[in-house]
């Protein structure tokens, strides 16, 4: 008797629908959003519609359950189209859709299955770019995008996985360099050397970067909690537009997430020499916690 076909694993609704919402297609877009002009070079949020004028021509208009439109003009480089599209675009869409992102927050997990991200903004502290802790997978690069419903532990969909490094970065990494991100920004799109994870997990820390001569992790308590996920990124006024919130509003939903979320600091020699000491360093944490 032959054995029945498997049916094909099913992707989880919010990773789904985040694809949906940001299909692309190109269109005119307007250069009005409720009645306003939009500058070139800025943004605008309004109700379920986000305009954002990128420069070099590039016009992207979101709505939400209608996707992405683009108008672009000829000649223009398809990976700055990128940056845009993966960078403040993706953050809008998820704003709008009820998620919580951080610009400054990248995520990786040890393997499928596990809860255990370390994040903290490596490419905004270390300008000579981030190295992979030892064995562990990818999860996203630059924008972490988190749930906040439900209780217990937020569930972190998986992103752009291609890290941007500089030259002495990709060295740094131990990785290959490829193409460049885009003819006038020098850093290399790298692919990471342990591979990447493509489904949601739960978020076990945040583990936030600063610089000192002696390596260093250590639990994040009290008020404290609060303000690191204070953040005057572009990404925390999405947050703020897409969901009517006021200052007030804001500071009951960082206070309700920091609740949910465990957090240790990460204290690293600011030293390419020292590097491999500073990854050794955060990464037992991490193994004993999903031993």
């Amino acid at each position: 008797m032959p054995h029945a076909a498997l049916a094909p694993l099913q992707p989880h609704p919010a990773v789904a629908m985040m694809a949906r919402e940001t299909t692309v297609r190109e269109g005119s877009v307007p250069w009005v959003l409720a009645g306003t002009a939009v500058p070139e070079d800025s943004w605008a949020l309004r109700g379920e519609e986000f305009l954002f004028r990128a420069g070099e021509g590039i016009e992207l208009h979101y709505r939400r359950s209608a996707g992405i439109a683009l108008e672009r003009p000829i000649g223009v480089d398809p990976r700055t189209i990128g940056l845009c599209l993966n960078g403040t675009l993706y953050a809008a869409v998820a704003a709008l859709n009820g998620f919580v992102s951080g610009a400054r927050f990248g995520g990786r997990a040890s393997r499928p299955g596990l809860r255990v991200h370390w994040c903290g903004g490596c490419g905004q502290i270390d300008p000579r770019g981030r190295a992979w802790p030892r064995g562990f997978p990818q999860f996203c690069d630059d924008t972490l995008i988190l749930s906040p419903a439900g209780v217990g532990p937020p569930i972190c969909l998986p992103g752009h996985t291609r890290l941007k490094l500089w030259p002495e970065g990709v060295a740094l990494a131990g990785a290959e360099p490829g193409e460049l991100v885009a003819a006038d920004y020098p850093k290399h799109n790298v692919d990471p050397v342990a591979g990447s994870v493509g489904e949601p997990l739960p978020l076990a820390e945040l583990v936030f970067l600063e610089t000192g001569d002696i390596p260093l992790v250590a639990t994040v308590g009290g008020a404290d909690r609060i303000e690191r996920l204070q953040d005057d990124h572009y990404t925390a006024e999405l947050w703020s537009q897409a969901n009517a919130q006021s200052r007030p509003d804001r500071f009951a939903t960082l206070a309700a997430l920091a609740r949910r979320i465990a957090m240790q600091r990460f204290v690293r020699p600011f030293d390419p020499a020292r590097l491999a000491e500073g990854i050794d360093h955060i990464a037992t944490p991490i193994r004993k916690a999903t031993a």
